[in-house]
């Protein structure tokens, strides 16, 4: 399998900049898994395709405003930091730039002193190990200096930036968005609720992997990122229940999908579990436990893609991407959403 086989040709202007108005207005194509029949609506249609029993399973990681812009000391020359993973003692690992002049022992300031660090080490692929000093609560002092760190496709400055938050994120760590979730509302999510659907939630913390292009020629020699993930024994509970009642259990976002099936028993059952997954999923994939998935439109010849195509079908998935380019859907992390049923 190549991954070219995963590629198609994508107008650049398709490629969403900016949030739409109101989330739940975004367009939502449904796409029948087993014919590859697909149907255009909204996402506040998303209802009329669930049904009492069923469950979503949403991820409420969100995302840090891990984007530091600063000064190098001595010197005053521009850097630029962004956090990826907490290693603990108030260290970081980070992409930093310009990396040629951020080696170890290289000393940084932010917001004019507020926040200062220190590069104490360079990692596996060229990342940093970024100590920080600071006074007060480091969370606080990230909302005060941090930007949100935008995926590199998105040129335009984000004006609100709880528009790269989902309505119900909630355990800070992820450097990109679980970027499906973006269209639901609170109002959209009660109506769901009061229909009979489960309501559950995981978190996976999304890395910037996320946006790693596949440069391997065949799929399989690909080094997939690790993230880190949980599922509460309340979520466990709750797939459990809607499988043995004949429920659906309907991710919504490729990172659910990962999460769950990362942890799931063979049988499709699950248990509480938390930990690092680098589970890779490309067509010949078995899933365990998922059902259904509300995902949004992803980048050719990315695993995000080769993960659709290994649910609905490579030929089916690459269909629909041809009749949301025809039909101008939004792409990618502000744009329009499919329903994989």
């Amino acid at each position: 399998m190549k991954t070219s086989d995963f590629y198609y040709d994508l107008p650049e202007e398709l490629i969403a900049q900016t949030p739409i108005e109101q989330r739940d207005t975004s367009r939502l194509m449904t796409v029948e898994r087993e014919t590859g029949v697909v149907e255009h609506h909204h996402f506040y249609d998303l209802p009329d395709f669930l049904r009492p029993g069923d469950c979503l399973i949403l991820n409420n990681s969100r995302v840090l405003p891990a984007r530091l812009l600063g000064q190098r000391l001595p010197g005053g020359g521009a850097c630029e930091v962004l956090l990826l993973i907490d290693r603990g003692d108030k260290t970081w690992e980070c992409l930093v730039r310009p990396g040629r002049k951020m080696r170890t022992g290289a000393r940084l300031s932010f917001g004019d002193g507020i926040l200062t660090a220190e590069v104490v080490g360079e990692v596996e692929g060229g990342n940093r190990l970024v100590r920080f000093d600071y006074e007060g609560i480091f969370l606080e002092v990230l909302e005060r200096l941090g930007k949100m760190p935008l995926p590199p496709y998105i040129k335009e400055e984000l004006q609100d930036r709880e528009r790269y938050q989902t309505v119900y994120s909630k355990v800070v760590g992820s450097a990109a968005a679980p970027t499906a979730g973006l269209h639901f509302t609170p109002e959209l999510l009660e109506k769901i609720a009061a229909m009979g659907v489960g309501i559950g939630y995981v978190t996976l913390h999304v890395g910037l992997g996320t946006f790693r292009p596949v440069k391997e020629e065949n799929v399989t020699d690909h080094e997939m990122h690790s993230e880190f993930c949980t599922v509460p024994q309340e979520t466990a509970d709750l797939i459990n229940r809607t499988k043995a009642g004949g429920g659906r259990v309907i991710c919504v976002g490729t990172t659910s999908c990962r999460t769950l099936e990362s942890w799931a028993n063979e049988d499709g059952t699950m248990e509480a579990k938390a930990g690092w997954t680098n589970i890779y999923i490309y067509p010949g994939y078995r899933f365990k436990v998922m059902d259904g998935l509300v995902t949004n439109f992803h980048l050719p010849e990315s695993t995000l893609v080769m993960l659709v195509s290994a649910f609905a079908g490579r030929e089916n998935v690459l269909a629909a991407y041809e009749e949301a380019v025809k039909e101008r859907y939004r792409f990618f992390s502000f744009g329009d959403a499919m329903f994989l049923r």
